[in-house]
Order: structure tokens, then sequence, then C-alpha cells
């Protein structure tokens, strides 16, 4: 690295801990920011993003991954790790590119490399997405997102893998999954938000083993609402997580309303608003947003994301969250530096044994962000 890690600025006393972890691409200023995170044992856990890196039980290693340069173009959203020799990644390839048609893209880890996968065919010109990833076993994998066909239709698109190839499936469905979710092979959840006037909306999704089906969630205020992450333990037990807005219009002499950490939960027959904490906001910039979540237990889930500085600097911190099964509280999270910039954010966790938490995401997109604690 060409950038020196200034010392952590700590919210109180956090039992989560900054990991020492690599940049698969460098020099500097190249992204090496983290969305997702899998594990199959506690010595075998993979991180990816705009960069690639592995846990062995002892140390972090990085990886390349076909098409991910780290210039902010191209990468992987989710990844499932089945075994040490088998691993599935996808995302986006080709963003902003003039000469390219952007496109989704599927790789495999085999025990050694990762490399490149066929994954659905789709008509020339159309724009398939991936934004995440999730298993029920080593041949029932599935993806959820988008695809933008050569028409200019728009469709929810999910793909699933059966142990032999990927196909795609489309519908009359609405919106932009952001996260998946699988609890067994007849109960799966996605989420994420409809487009529409001047707000979006909340998502969500279900796959009942024979089809994926649209289900009712609620917002909170009248702007915009979005849903980022979500974590299926039971049928009658699935968290999601995201944003909400108040209103569209800000007050007077204002421009900004900020958002605040939105907390669903489904209990088998519904969805629910489950109130949530927020630092502040203590001003119109402090807004606060939820990326994922992972669980110890059903009463041991973590949420994490964002939030901005109420001076109106664009600086980003940590927010961590917790469930102890009553309520939500605030935790207190590390921020480290980069380059004499703060701006952290959390996007993906795993839990590899009871009390063992990681969290992954980026400082300043630049350099890959760890975290991770065993209880305290």
């Amino acid at each position: 690295m060409l950038l020196a890690l200034a010392p952590v600025l700590m919210q109180g006393q956090s039992i989560f801990q900054v990991v020492t972890t690599p940049n698969g691409n460098e020099p500097f200023p190249a992204n090496n920011y983290l969305y997702s995170i899998s594990a199959s044992s506690p010595s075998d856990i993979w991180a990816v993003g705009a960069t690639t890196i592995h846990f062995d039980g002892n140390q972090w290693t990085a990886y390349r991954a076909p098409g991910m340069p780290g210039l902010g173009t191209s990468w992987l959203r989710g990844v499932v790790d089945i075994s040490p020799t088998e691993a599935w990644a996808g995302g986006l390839v080709n963003i902003d590119s003039e000469n390219k048609t952007p496109n989704q893209v599927i790789e495999r880890w085999n025990g050694t490399a990762w490399s490149v996968f066929p994954g659905p065919a789709f008509s020339s010109g159309d724009q398939p997405s991936i934004e995440g990833m999730a298993a029920v076993s080593s041949s029932d994998i599935w993806t959820a997102g988008s695809l933008l066909t050569s028409d200019g239709l728009l469709e929810v698109l999910f793909e699933h893998w059966d142990g032999t190839a990927w196909t795609a499936h489309t519908g009359p469905l609405h919106g932009f999954p952001e996260g998946i979710s699988a609890d067994a092979a007849n109960d799966i959840w996605a989420v994420g938000y409809n487009p529409g006037g001047l707000a979006f909306t909340t998502a969500a999704y279900h796959y009942n083993g024979t089809a994926w089906s649209p289900m009712a969630t609620p917002n909170v205020g009248t702007g915009s609402n979005s849903l980022n992450g979500v974590l299926a333990l039971a049928p009658n037990d699935v968290w999601a997580v995201g944003y909400s807005t108040a209103t569209t219009k800000p007050p007077p002499n204002q421009f900004e309303v900020p958002t605040k950490t939105l907390i669903l939960h489904y209990d088998g027959a519904g969805w629910s608003v489950v109130p949530s904490p927020n630092v502040g906001p203590n001003s119109q910039y402090q807004s606060n947003r939820l990326l994922g979540l992972t669980a110890v237990s059903p009463n041991d889930i973590w949420a994490f994301g964002s939030y901005f500085a109420a001076s109106g600097s664009g600086s980003q911190m940590t927010l961590i969250l917790h469930w102890d099964g009553v309520s939500w509280s605030l935790v207190p999270s590390p921020n480290p530096e980069f380059d004499n910039t703060l701006n952290d954010i959390l996007w993906g966790g795993v839990v590899t044994a009871p009390g063992s938490v990681w969290i992954v995401g980026s400082q300043d997109v630049f350099s890959t962000l760890v975290l991770h604690t065993t209880g305290g």
C-alpha cells in the first residue's frame, strides 16, 4: 500500500476490531471495496467486491478474479463459499464503459484460481445484473438482480444453479432486488426497491420452491424507502434492512431530508416495521442506512451499514446495530482513516462460529475493511 492507515477512531469501546487485510488492486487509487462475504468454515472465508480476498484461519490473502481490475467499472456483489475447492461469485462488468455493453459475470473458485463460468444466455444488447447470491446447497444456488432488455424493458432477474448449469428466471415482477437469502429450497427471499414518482418503495420477493412472487412490504414516511439486505432464518423469521425517508420535501431553508435506518420482520403472516435506532440525525446531512445483516442465532443478530457526518462534509462512518431478541440497539464500531479521510462503509457479514462475527466493507473505496469479533 502506498498510503498508511491512521489510528482507528472509536465510538466508545467496541467489541469489533479492525483486521489487517490486503488490497488485491494496487497501486492507489485502485478500488478495493468489499461487498459480500461467505464461509464454509472458520478457516475458509471469501470476501469479494472490487477485489477478492480469502481467510485461511490465520491470515487474509488477495487473489485475482477475472475482470476485476479495480477501476470502478466492475465488481462482484455476491459470494457463496461451498468448500475450500468450490466457491461462486457474481456481479457486474463494464459499467460506464463507452465501448462495451454492461453485463453480468459469474465466477467459480476451484481451489486454485477464480475463472469466469458460463451463465444463462441472453439476447444481444440485454444488460443482466447480479446484486446478490445465496446457496441452499452446492447444487441449489440462486442469484438476484435485474435485466434491462434490448427493447428497453426492465425485469426482475433470478438465476439458478442446479449443479449442472445456470438458468434465468424472469417474469411479471417489478423493482430492483438488492439482496437475497435462502432458508430452504422452498423458502428463499429477495428484497430491494420499486422506483416510481418522487420516491422509491420497499420490495420483497419470495420463492416457494416453484415460483417467485412479490410480497407486500410496509414503508415509513412519504419519502424514499429501500431494502438492501435480507436474512431468512426460518419460514416465520425473516429480517430485512435498509433505509426510510420521512418526506420528499425538506423543511424551510433546507435542501435534504436525512434517511433513517429501516428494519422489517416477517413472522410467517406478513411484514412489519421493527423500531431501530440511528445516530442523530443531528442535521439534514446525517443520514443513516443499513446495507446488510447476519445472525449468530435468532436472538443474536447484527445489522450494519453507515451514517454520514452531521457537518455536511460527506464523511461516512461505520454503523452497527444489534438485536438481542427484544430490541435493536446501537453498538460502538471502529472507523479507520484512510489517507486522512474518514469514509467507512460496511456491506456484508457472516458468522463462522458462535460469537465469531465478520463484517466487511471499505475505507474510502480504495482499501478493504474487515471487522471481527469473538464476542464480548
